[in-house]
């Protein structure tokens, strides 16, 4: 069932979704919802069912492997591992930035990937930042983003968490074109892609594994909280803001 419903969102089909989810924003704009002004969340019933399903595998598996990563790991081992898996991720940011026109940015990227991948033996290291090539992070969402699309209502997809059908699309859909590691073709290649996004979601949760216990702890309504921080990050992102680290969504 995971296979197939992953298989599905690496497809184009994904993009007709986003298509199709857009339009039922548009026709949906009168439904009432509890969200606050800014976040569209029309479909609030079922994301909040999503959410709690999510919430649920997140609380008994990612959060325990990610604690269990960040307690029997030295810092610096979760340190190169989060670093070489960002620099995987670089094309796509050089890609985006370069449609974005932030030549500046794109300047980063391309200085990070050549000096990360050389010399911080395949960006396990991180010499790059000491030679001011600032990290950051873009996709084709945020570029959307930059060009005035709205981001649509917001959804809680099972798994996957919390999206806009703007950034679905763009994510899952156009960003792996400019990954030049998915025209490789080889034995296991879907295995391979599997571990990779395993490994990237515990070492994001290690290093919010607090922060959402305390999101959790203090909030009134968790779904709520979580819906307004991930429209409050994409929003910084998309306007290139930096904001201090926060929990990521599920």
């Amino acid at each position: 069932m995971t296979i197939t419903i992953l298989t599905l969102m690496k497809s184009k089909a994904a993009l007709v979704l986003c298509v199709v989810l857009g339009g039922c924003a548009t026709l949906l704009s009168s439904c009432t919802s509890s969200a606050p002004p800014g976040e569209y969340d029309p479909f609030e019933p079922v994301n909040r069912e999503v959410f709690a399903f999510n919430h649920a595998l997140d609380k008994n598996a990612a959060l325990p492997a990610a604690t269990f990563y960040k307690n029997a790991l030295p810092d610096d081992v979760r340190t190169g591992v989060h670093n070489f898996m960002s620099n995987l991720t670089t094309p796509v940011t050089l890609a985006n930035d370069l449609l974005q026109g932030e030549f500046t940015n794109a300047g980063y990227a391309v200085c990070r990937a050549a000096v990360n991948s050389t010399i911080g033996i395949a960006g396990v290291l991180d010499p790059a930042s000491g030679y001011g090539c600032q990290d950051h992070d873009e996709d084709f969402g945020q570029t959307l983003g930059v060009y005035g699309v709205p981001g649509g209502p917001y959804l809680v997809l099972p798994l996957l968490g919390a999206s806009l059908p703007r950034d679905l699309g763009g994510k899952l859909v156009v960003d792996g074109y400019f990954n030049p590691l998915s025209y490789l073709k080889y034995d296991g290649k879907f295995y391979v892609s599997l571990a990779q996004n395993g490994v990237k979601l515990v070492d994001q949760r290690s290093h919010a594994v607090s922060m959402l216990r305390e999101v959790e702890r203090t909030s009134i309504d968790y779904y709520a909280a979580m819906r307004g921080l991930y429209i409050k990050r994409r929003n910084a992102a998309i306007a290139n803001e930096v904001l201090a680290p926060e929990a990521p969504t599920k």
